[in-house]
């Protein structure tokens, strides 16, 4: 009678081991859960972070853009900053 109180003891032990792990906190569904979010924002960091990376790429192009645009101003239309003289000189 010993060895069966052991066995039944173990086995509803073991139950409540299984049990806890397919419901709970802890369990596998919740574990299930937690991954799919996971992948869910690691898929939205990806999307924000080459979101970042194309207004970093376009910031760069602006300001390169405008030294572009400033130089051409100046030598094709000769436009100065205020408090600048610009002296021309011509090879005949």
């Amino acid at each position: 009678m010993g060895l069966k109180l052991l066995n039944a003891t173990l086995a509803l032990l073991l139950a409540l081991v299984l049990g806890g792990l397919s419901v709970g906190k802890s369990g596998l569904p919740y574990v299930m859960s937690l991954r799919s979010q996971l992948n869910e924002q690691q898929a939205a960091n990806d999307a924000a972070r080459a979101r970042n990376a194309r207004l970093l790429a376009e910031v760069s192009d602006l300001k390169e853009g405008l030294e572009m645009v400033e130089e051409k101003a100046r030598a094709e239309l000769g436009m100065v900053r205020p408090n600048e003289i610009l002296v021309q000189v011509t090879r005949r």
